[in-house]
């Protein structure tokens, strides 16, 4: 989607730098028309230092962020599209994930603890034990307890990382989120940088009260953490700095603009409206504006006088992964592409079904015990079977989060907006709309987490480069599609699901195991032992005699 060189005179422009789990990517926006004129991409290393552990170098996501800046400021000098007039930076971001780095020397003390790692899974056990009724949401963060947030990944490094440890005791620690990180650095660092994050990042941390919008003390006071090494909280839409010398052609540019990433592409959505939702399938994650008390977490706050507006979110997080494992794991497939082919063959699962829970289940269960299966399976399966079930299950898990969405807030979608990498495969789309019986909605420009970052920015008090009135923003072109199966067989599909999610359940635990633990089984060992023996003794009777 690049500019021609006839666009000289394109007005006023807004960047975004999209760091997400797998990529990091700058994105340069014309703000009067919403257009993409130009971005590059640079791929992120995940590192695995034990099972469960997934981590990235935060040197890397920051260098990265330079690198996606410097080729994109090229690209649009070769297309004679005058840099200065990029009047904004906005910021989004992969959430949960976890830094902890040195205020005096700006060295991270420890990779950063990616969202979905599971490192903390007997901390929250822990946890949720000394909690009244075993209560995993007895917090009042709208969040419950888990490995996902990022208060116990935390409270981990605090605990283990003697690095950590120190700089926390000599009042030298800084914690954020990426998007705290990512400020901090482009505004000066250890020179005066800027320690902030936003409240859509902030209220995934589970410190975060979102009646008060602020960090909450006795949540602080609960994971044992100082309240001094939190970034100060600040809305979605406002200056937070300028980038400083070492940003080149963007020195002096405001960053202004900082969203969660799936609050975002539910601005790049245009999702203002009450009980408007979006699904963005690399993360499988769904938000619901609702605004009758029924909080969970925060959409977004566009500007510092503006009401903060809250969600209903539920995620699964494990879709863009059901991908990468059947292309890097069993090798049945070579691309992305080729999934959705090998599907179409077939166009059935044949009664095979996928749960791919890999972490454990997150929406509606939060259930970390679950492990992924694959059951149904006949002599007929073959492997196209198995990605027809891939992409079901991706379907299935969207449906769960819409039926517990429906039952808190009484909200019944007509429809379902869409966003994300996988939304190009239209096979997918197609089998959403079934299984969900209402047509699916996809944008035909899908950057849309780069573009709400975007609009944040330039809305932003100071800028005021794009505006964010309904009468003004620029309509989206989509495509729709309807559902053509009838209900009582998506019915019958879903039923089937459900029944092998509760296959999936309790697989993994960190209590110790005994085989006496299941009474039957126990009987049976303890049966077939007396049988050995008193074999044992009538034959030495016999050889007796």
């Amino acid at each position: 989607m690049a500019a021609s060189s006839n666009r000289i005179m394109l007005g006023p422009l807004v960047a975004a730098i999209d760091q997400g789990t797998s990529s990091t990517r700058f994105l340069v926006f014309n703000a009067k028309t919403a257009e993409l004129l130009s971005h590059h991409q640079v791929e992120i290393k995940q590192s695995f230092p034990k099972e469960g552990w997934v981590e990235e170098d935060p040197k890397e996501i920051l260098q990265s962020v330079y690198e996606c800046m410097d080729r994109t400021c090229e690209k649009l000098t070769q297309l004679n599209i005058d840099i200065s007039n990029i009047k904004a930076i906005g910021v989004t971001n992969q959430r949960e994930t976890t830094l902890v780095w040195d205020k005096e020397t700006g060295e991270p003390l420890y990779n950063a603890i990616v969202w979905l790692d599971l490192r903390t899974q007997s901390t929250v056990e822990r946890l949720i034990n000394k909690t009244p009724g075993r209560n995993k949401n007895h917090l009042k963060t709208g969040l419950p307890i888990s490995t996902y947030f990022s208060a116990v990944k935390l409270r981990w490094l605090m605990d283990n990382v003697e690095k950590v440890h120190e700089a926390v005791l000599s009042h030298r620690a800084m914690f954020g989120t990426v998007d705290s990180w990512l400020i901090w650095c482009l505004t000066g660092g250890k020179k005066g940088g800027v320690h902030c994050t936003d409240v859509t990042n902030a209220s995934r941390t589970m410190l975060f009260n979102i009646h008060t919008m602020d960090w909450d003390p006795e949540l602080c006071k609960y994971f044992d953490i100082p309240m001094e090494i939190l970034p100060k909280v600040r809305s979605s839409s406002e200056i937070y700095g300028l980038m400083v010398s070492k940003s080149g052609p963007l020195t002096g540019v405001p960053i202004s603009g900082c969203l969660g990433d799936q609050s975002a592409a539910l601005v790049g959505q245009m999702c203002f409206k009450d009980g408007q939702a979006k699904n963005t399938y690399d993360f499988v994650l769904l938000i619901c504006l609702f605004n009758h008390g029924l909080l969970t977490t925060i959409a977004y706050k566009l500007g510092r006088d503006k009401p903060a507006c809250y969600a209903l979110e539920g995620s699964v997080a494990i879709a863009g992964a059901v991908v990468r494992w059947l292309k890097d794991n069993l090798g049945i497939i070579q691309t992305s592409t080729e999934l959705e082919e090998l599907a179409a063959d077939v166009g059935t699962s044949y009664g095979c079904y996928f749960v791919p829970a890999f972490s454990g289940l997150y929406a509606p269960y939060w259930e970390p015990s679950a492990r992924g299966i694959i059951c149904g399976l006949t002599q007929f399966t073959n492997r196209s079977h198995l990605a027809f079930a891939a992409l079901e299950a991706v379907c299935f898990q969207t449906r769960e989060i819409l039926d517990a969405m429906n039952q808190d807030s009484g909200i019944h979608l007509s429809q379902l907006q869409v966003d994300g990498g996988m939304t190009s495969n239209r096979l997918l789309m197609q089998l959403q709309a079934d299984i969900l019986c209402i047509p699916v909605v996809k944008p035909s420009m899908p950057e849309t987490t780069a573009l709400g970052a975007a609009m944040a920015a330039g809305a932003a008090e100071g800028v005021s480069v794009w505006s964010l009135n309904p009468e003004d923003l620029t309509e989206v072109t989509s495509e729709k599609f309807e559902p053509q199966i009838n209900p009582e067989e998506s019915e019958l599909r879903y039923a089937r699901w459900k029944k092998a999610v509760q296959r999936a359940m309790n697989w993994e635990t960190t209590e110790p195991t005994s085989i006496f633990s299941s009474v039957p089984l126990g009987f049976y060992i303890l049966g077939s032992m007396f049988m050995l023996i008193g074999a044992k003794y009538i034959a030495g009777q016999c050889e007796s005699e």
